[in-house]
This record gives structure tokens, C-alpha cells and sequence, in this order.
């Protein structure tokens, strides 16, 4: 389901994971652990999308 709503947004999953983390009606601010520029580029990128309530659910139910 993750990698299905990803290509759908057109992120990466791992920027799929924050968005939905951070869009969240209670939002989680997953703390950055990163070993390399491009990780850390790809976890400030993950604000920008914004995942439809669709979206969020189907990820929501796949838990």
C-alpha cells in the first residue's frame, strides 16, 4: 500500500511516511536520523506533499 500511494503522489515512500505522519490530525514530528545528504534532502522534502484524506486512509487501514 505504501509504495501504491508513493507513485500515486510521486514521492519516494520514504517521504510518503513523514506526509503522512506530519498531515495527521495529531501530528508526529519523526526525529531526522540520516547518514548522508540525500537522506537528509529526501526527509526535508517530506513536508511537501500533501497526502488526500483518501490517501491517509488507505495507509491508515494497512497498519
Amino acid at each position: 500500500m505504501l509504495h501504491e500511494v508513493a507513485r500515486e503522489t510521486g514521492a519516494t515512500p520514504g517521504r510518503t511516511v513523514p506526509a503522512r505522519q506530519i498531515g495527521h490530525e495529531l501530528p508526529v514530528l519523526p526525529p531526522a536520523g540520516v547518514s548522508s545528504l540525500a537522506q537528509g534532502e529526501e526527509d526535508l522534502a517530506a513536508v511537501d506533499p500533501e497526502l488526500p484524506a483518501e490517501q491517509r486512509a488507505r495507509l491508515d487501514a494497512a497498519r
